[in-house]
């Protein structure tokens, strides 16, 4: 067997693929090293799975309102073990997807784990549990091995679940405790609280989504709890005893929780774990990889996309950063990522979703006196007929100086499908006098986007 090649790419998630098959694309002679299954975090154990958990959380909610809208449901119950089970198929399904999808591109899929021996040589594992490794020549290198979920650094933190383990379960419990306050958090919270689970959520400071608009994440929160999720907030997580189904947490302050779960939102870090890339002299700092603007790292014919680097850690990044990289290298190109109003969204219940500044890092920015704020809070149509108490919240952040729309918030049912939208118009620079003048789609939650005042 041959083993030289224009470009080995180490990891097989969103990133990797998509520089590979470009590669190959141009007639490069690609091989990805993964020793896990193909899709990497999103496809398999993150943004796949988890909107798959969304939608089969949301029921909860259709079938409390079916009766407003005449619908009779006589009996009705959510069964956690079918949809984890059709959820795992469904990733079984991508994954060998994926795996084809590589074959039809011409890349070669080299099973086990890969390390950086020097910069044109690779080295593979085979498994765990094997010492049998092969060597592997190469032109190119890059990494795009992704990142993994840490447990806190408290006793007991292994008796606790991360978000991957979520997907792994048979049935949900009871009830479950989640740590942490991001957006991982506050969704796997929503989804649980949708199923039926009893739900608290332990905060170490003061509030919900420290990086989002505050107006909208308090909202988020104040929403939350009515839905029956217990936020218990500036909570100090000591330890964690017990076994599984039968756990007691200790906080640093106040009483501890008796429960059957507990599941660590509490962060994520580049799995760098065995790539040896000390042994290579590739710069790390802060556990990252560090990269230029076209994501090279200090070794001319190594690069790093995705969630290992310095960069934005989201999927669609990634992606385009595999695919600007791959036609830098092998189809003459010299193509920039814009890394500027990138849209993002928290999947929780209501959605929350954005472009661009929020109202303090625009005032922080421009000066307050530079600013101006429109909104519109409403109760949404869809809650009417079944006297739900719910609201959505729109928001627009304007540059008073030239009129531009420096940010576009929203918090409320379809708002990532409806941001992605409004991030075209925040990319392209629009005025909120092109908003006004841009007529409105009569009866919809986004037109109030174009209305308001």
């Amino acid at each position: 067997m041959d083993y030289c090649f224009d470009l080995i790419v180490l990891g097989a998630g969103s990133g990797g693929l998509a520089a590979a098959k470009k590669a190959a694309s141009h007639g490069a002679r690609v091989a990805v090293v993964e020793g896990d299954r193909v899709g990497g975090t999103c496809v398999i154990r993150g943004c796949v799975p988890k909107k798959l958990l969304v939608y089969g959380s949301q029921y909860g909610d259709y079938l409390r309102n079916a009766s407003g809208f005449g619908v009779q449901i006589k009996q009705a119950k959510i069964e956690s073990s079918i949809l984890l089970e059709n959820i795992r198929r469904e990733v079984d399904r991508l994954n060998k997807l994926h795996i084809s999808l590589l074959s039809k591109a011409n890349v070669e899929l080299i099973k086990g784990w890969g390390k950086v021996s020097d910069p044109n040589t690779v080295q593979v594992k085979e498994s765990d549990f094997s010492s049998k490794t092969i060597e592997l020549s190469t032109k190119n290198i890059l990494i795009a091995v992704g990142g993994r979920p840490v447990r806190p650094k408290i006793p007991g933190a292994s008796l606790g679940w991360v978000s991957d383990d979520l997907f792994l379960q048979e049935r949900f419990p009871d009830n479950v405790v989640v740590v942490g306050a991001g957006f991982i958090a506050c969704e796997i919270a929503c989804i649980l609280n949708g199923l039926g689970v009893s739900v608290k959520q332990l905060v170490r400071g003061t509030h919900l989504l420290k990086n989002f608009d505050k107006e909208i994440s308090f909202l988020l929160q104040n929403t939350m709890k009515k839905k029956g999720i217990d936020i218990q907030y500036q909570c100090e997580v000591k330890s964690l005893e017990g076994k599984k189904g039968d756990l007691i947490l200790h906080k640093t302050e106040g009483d501890h929780i008796k429960t059957e779960a507990v599941l660590f939102a509490t962060g994520r870090e580049p799995f760098l774990e065995g790539l040896d890339l000390d042994k290579a002299g590739i710069k790390v700092g802060k556990n990252k990889i560090i990269v230029d603007e076209r994501n090279k790292t200090n070794i001319a014919n190594i690069f790093a996309v995705g969630d290992v680097t310095n960069r934005v850690n989201l999927t669609p990044v990634a992606i385009e950063e595999g695919r600007v990289l791959a036609e830098n290298l092998f189809g003459n190109q010299k193509k920039f990522v814009d890394y500027e109003n990138i849209p993002k969204a928290v999947f929780s219940q209501p959605e929350i979703a954005f472009v661009g500044f929020t109202e303090e890092e625009a005032i922080a920015k421009f000066g307050k006196e530079n600013i101006e704020i429109c909104r519109s809070k409403f109760k949404p149509m869809s809650s009417m007929l079944p006297k739900v108490d719910e609201q959505c919240l729109l928001k627009l952040i304007i540059n008073k100086v030239n009129n531009k729309v420096l940010g576009c918030h929203m918090l409320g049912y379809n708002a990532s499908e409806i941001i992605q939208m409004a991030s075209i118009a925040v990319r392209m620079g629009a005025t909120k006098y092109d908003f006004d003048k841009t007529m409105a789609l009569h009866p919809t939650i986004a037109e109030e986007f174009v209305t308001m005042r």
